[in-house]
């Protein structure tokens, strides 16, 4: 479960030279996965074979998945899109990612995973990589596949647009 939080002092404080966010991504093959579909990791730490630490900078654009199993099949499959904060911002908590970010998508079972895995494919296909897509784009692909309907694609047009309006700083 995620939540909504607003940074402690002591987190802001702890934070206030830091502008990165880290998560922890681990590899037991067929077992416990956790990778990065996209983003530009800035930092990475590894902790063992099967663990790392990766860190993006602030407002950096990342998708993160985690798929886990038994002998039995998928047990947990689950991918989030996120803007990573900067100190002082609110954020919502997501497992292996500190200390969190603003969430654009959230999509839990490994068939609507697959869709977005569909749609980041589909912006890359575009010729646009998939963290300098629009966020909106992001939170219109989790809204339609919360619902069980297919997302609108991202177009080139649709890219420039959201480029003006980000440098416009609207």
């Amino acid at each position: 479960m995620t939540r909504l939080s607003s940074p402690s002092p002591a987190d802001r404080a702890g934070r206030a030279g830091s502008t990165t966010t880290e998560v922890e991504l681990i590899w037991i093959e067929k077992r416990l996965e956790h990778w990065i579909r996209f983003g530009r990791v800035a930092a990475e730490r590894i902790i063992s074979r099967r663990s790392r630490v990766v860190a993006f900078r602030e407002s950096a654009c990342i998708a993160f998945v985690q798929w886990s199993a038994s002998d039995y099949g998928t047990v947990r499959s689950r991918i989030d899109i996120l803007r990573c904060v900067g100190a002082g911002e609110a954020y919502t908590t997501v497992p292996f990612v500190r200390p969190g970010g603003e969430l654009l998508l959230s999509i839990r079972g490994w068939p609507r995973v697959q869709r977005v895995l569909q749609a980041i494919d589909a912006v890359e296909a575009a010729g646009i990589d998939a963290c300098d897509a629009a966020p909106d784009h992001w939170r219109h692909v989790h809204n339609r596949l919360t619902v069980g309907e297919q997302p609108r694609g991202y177009t080139r047009e649709r890219h420039e647009a959201w480029l003006k309006r980000k440098a416009a700083g609207l």
